[in-house]
């Protein structure tokens, strides 16, 4: 790990740092399926890896999200929990949408794009479904929580 990876991590709540880890150390097998029940959720839900590349820093910022499928792609919610601004790693992936994802112990290139008009709608129901305090999230910001599609290349 190089010393960016290490600074990035430790600015990470311990939960997510740990949560990585387990991913990263077993392929998912330990990771893959979160107990979201201790933040509003109903149980087990998937997650992926999304590697974005730092708009300032230029390193690499691994990250464990929850995630959909919808038409051959991954599907991600940029929530924070509901705050005012948008995480930072959707900054990055606005910045240089080539993303790196992990799912289980498979790795691939893919292209972000955030989801627009009632193909938005649609995916933030299914998100919502998925993870129900999603819905809590957008009514505490001002903000449209972006809904982000992560398609691979010839999709």
């Amino acid at each position: 790990m190089s010393d960016g990876e290490t600074e990035i991590r430790r600015a990470l709540p311990e939960w997510i740092q740990s949560h990585l880890d387990r991913y990263l150390a077993t392929d998912g097998a330990d990771g893959h399926l979160w107990d979201s029940t201790a933040f509003g959720g109903s149980g087990k839900i998937p997650t992926l890896l999304l590697t974005t590349t730092g708009r300032r820093s230029g390193r690499r910022n691994p990250l464990p999200l929850i995630y959909g499928e919808a038409d051959e792609a991954y599907v991600i919610v940029a929530s924070k929990g509901g705050a005012s601004e948008h995480p930072g790693w959707y900054l990055n992936l606005v910045a240089d949408p080539q993303v790196e994802v992990q799912v289980l112990g498979e790795r691939f290139s893919a292209r972000a794009r955030t989801a627009t008009g009632d193909e938005r709608a649609k995916l933030w129901d299914q998100m919502a479904w998925i993870y129900p305090p999603y819905n809590d999230y957008q009514e505490k910001t001002d903000r449209e929580i972006p809904v982000i599609v992560l398609e691979r290349p010839g999709n």
